[in-house]
């Protein structure tokens, strides 16, 4: 993003918009989602989102940086190397 991109301001009228009702805004060209499409839609969630999905406790996050700048890499080999040495390799 270039600094131009920041000084640009909105030309939306947000006065306008937040005196709008539900009943002023124009529905009609959206589909409505029934059941079937909840039925076979996907969760997909991007690669870089998946690195949040682990909770890990602030003592062991502490270790971990401590240990390293790459802190995110080292815990990556940890787990493949306890994956690699468990001998179930299901993955």
């Amino acid at each position: 993003m270039s600094t131009k991109d920041l000084k640009n301001t909105s030309d939306t009228n947000w006065e306008a918009l937040e005196s709008m009702s539900d009943e002023d805004i124009d529905y009609s060209d959206i589909p409505p989602l029934t059941d079937e499409f909840f039925e076979n839609a996907t969760l997909r969630i991007p690669v870089a989102q998946v690195h949040n999905l682990i909770q890990i406790d602030p003592d062991v996050m502490a270790w971990f940086r401590a240990q390293d700048r790459e802190y995110k890499k080292l815990i990556n080999k940890v787990l493949r190397r306890y994956i690699d040495n468990s001998g179930n390799n299901s993955c």
